[in-house]
């Protein structure tokens, strides 16, 4: 049996020696990269922004930060933020994309760059001057006007902050965060439950008694 094994084995190895290799002799060759692709280089459009701080509030890791002054340039219109402070710790950033998704201007995109390796954790900060002359080439991740263009950003043609566009983000009108809001002729006392992928979703009741058993007033806390 220990033959027969090592027989076995051996023509595994045959199998696989004969089969062209799937692995690349990096850099002189390279895989291909998908649009969506999320990269080290973040693409910020200072034209878009608006100082929110929307991208630093979701960002489950608390890696931007985002420092704003008044501009004291349109005080008739309540004023506009100016950015003083847009840094973003590259060395800590997981690349979940959660900051571009909470854009509400499409001012941040993720980059298609990954070639920014370094030995130190020190000095990794990507600040606000680097971001405005860093190359425009945006990945499509969350970007659905992008992916209708067909853009690609691997073909190296940067994007200005108006040819990137906005996406009008109308599909949300219906369905935001897993749920399916029911038509008009749904109570206002009820709840709209269920999955983006069924026809509609389940309409309940709201159990008033539940909420009033769930709550405890001041009183009993004491």
């Amino acid at each position: 049996m220990y033959g027969l094994a090592m027989a076995k084995g051996m023509l595994v190895t045959l199998k696989n020696f004969a089969k062209k290799p799937f692995t690349v002799q990096y850099p002189e060759e390279r895989v291909k990269q998908h649009p969506r692709f999320r990269g080290e280089e973040f693409v910020w459009y200072e034209e878009r922004c608006t100082g929110c701080a929307s991208c630093a509030k979701f960002c489950p890791l608390g890696i931007i930060k985002i420092v704003t002054s008044p501009s004291e340039t349109a005080p008739l219109q309540g004023d506009k933020y100016r950015l003083e402070v847009f840094d973003i710790d590259i060395s800590r950033c997981m690349f979940c994309g959660l900051c571009v998704e909470a854009c509400p201007y499409d001012a941040l995109f993720m980059g298609s760059g990954f070639e920014q390796s370094a030995y130190s954790r020190k000095g990794r900060v990507i600040d606000i001057d680097q971001l405005r002359q860093a190359e425009k080439l945006p990945s499509t991740y969350f970007r659905p006007q992008l992916e209708s263009a067909s853009y690609k950003p691997q073909e190296g043609q940067p994007l200005d902050w108006v040819d990137v566009g906005r996406e009008s983000w109308r599909w949300h009108e219906r369905e935001k965060a897993g749920m399916r809001l029911q038509p008009s002729d749904a109570s206002p006392e009820a709840i709209s439950i269920g999955s983006p992928d069924e026809g509609r979703g389940v309409v309940e009741p709201v159990n008033e008694e539940i909420e009033e058993a769930g709550t405890v007033s001041a009183e009993e806390t004491t």
